[in-house]
């Protein structure tokens, strides 16, 4: 049955989500990537897509919003209401090493943070990883395709606009790769519920080559070889094929 955020019904989804924090984003995967879509949530205007990919595979698409909290609601509702047991997030991030470019993809091994969202657990920490066997499926692919991924530890961060500029400094130092702002509180909610979750960024700014950026269009749509390689990691999956 529907949720207070998610307004479809059990079966509505597949197995497997990918989750775009651009609702927008998530419908113009679904409409290019896949057939025979239907729209199947819309609640506050993230939109949620059910179709079949190229090789037939039923698969979901589904916006997540911004930061922990929105993407901690929609990935705990998806898990415990709609079947749902594997969670792609496909987003965007800023690189933190100066051996990584603009639109290249960095796949979140673990997900570090400066929220407080570990104090609902009534633990002094947590670090919460990806999936293990969805991480070695993205590896094979990418390295099918010849595409390298950078592999390691990200940042979820609270704060876009930080009022202390050199702050990220001190997490680039510990080799943290990147900066985004959703997949600690997707990883937890996957840990505490025993499913599969991985984070894959395209790298759309860089804090080292300041005047590095995407723009809003390319933020958009440009992630075509990221959203590539999670389709087809996520059709490993799929327990429904046509």
């Amino acid at each position: 049955m529907a949720t207070p955020h998610i307004n479809a019904e059990l079966g509505d989804f597949s197995n497997v989500v990918l989750l775009a924090g651009d609702p927008r984003r998530a419908e113009w995967i679904a409409k290019t990537y896949l057939t025979d879509v239907k729209e199947v949530a819309n609640v506050r205007s993230i939109l949620g897509f059910t179709g079949y990919t190229k090789n037939g595979y039923r698969i979901s698409v589904m916006g997540s919003g911004m930061g922990m909290p929105s993407i901690g609601i929609y990935s705990y509702e998806l898990y415990n209401a709609f079947g749902v047991d594997t969670i792609i997030r496909v987003g965007t991030c800023g690189a933190y090493q100066d051996n990584i470019n603009l639109f290249d993809i960095v796949m979140g091994l673990s997900a570090s943070t400066d929220s407080n969202w570990v104090y609902q657990y009534n633990l002094p920490q947590f670090s919460p990883c990806a999936d293990f066997d969805l991480l070695l499926a993205v590896n094979e692919i990418a390295k099918a395709k010849g595409k390298k991924i950078h592999a390691g530890n990200i940042l979820s961060a609270d704060v876009f606009y930080d009022d202390d500029s050199d702050y990220w400094k001190r997490w680039a130092r510990l080799n943290v790769l990147a900066v985004e702002m959703e997949s600690y509180a997707l990883y937890s909610n996957a840990a505490k519920f025993k499913k599969r979750a991985l984070c894959l960024l395209t790298v759309t700014d860089h804090f080292i080559h300041k005047g590095e950026t995407a723009t809003s269009e390319q933020r958009q749509i440009g992630l075509g070889e990221m959203i590539e390689i999670a389709l087809e990691a996520g059709e490993r999956f799929c327990k429904e094929k046509k």
